[in-house]
């Protein structure tokens, strides 16, 4: 599994998302995903979503996988701070 796979698997589930997910050897990931399904989500919540997208994958292709999941305004305050 690479990065564009990903990529689509979280797309096809978390709609009007900005997903970015790099990787430097398509066994370890990092992914970046603003979505506003994640309000009122934990942080615990919000990594068993991205989990559910993936399914059998994360442990098998996805040997490891760093999450940094935002709602949209999250992210725009995280946005604001670092500049």
């Amino acid at each position: 599994m690479n990065s564009a796979e990903i990529t689509h698997a979280l797309r096809k589930n978390l709609i009007d998302s900005i997903i970015e997910v790099n990787s430097p050897d398509n066994t370890h990931f990092e992914a970046l995903i603003v979505s506003d399904q994640f309000i009122d989500k934990t942080r615990l919540k919000r990594h068993q979503i991205v989990y559910e997208c993936l399914g059998d994958a994360v442990g098998n292709e996805i040997h490891a996988l760093s999450i940094r999941a935002f709602t949209k305004e999250e992210w725009d305050k995280h946005k604001l701070c670092k500049s």
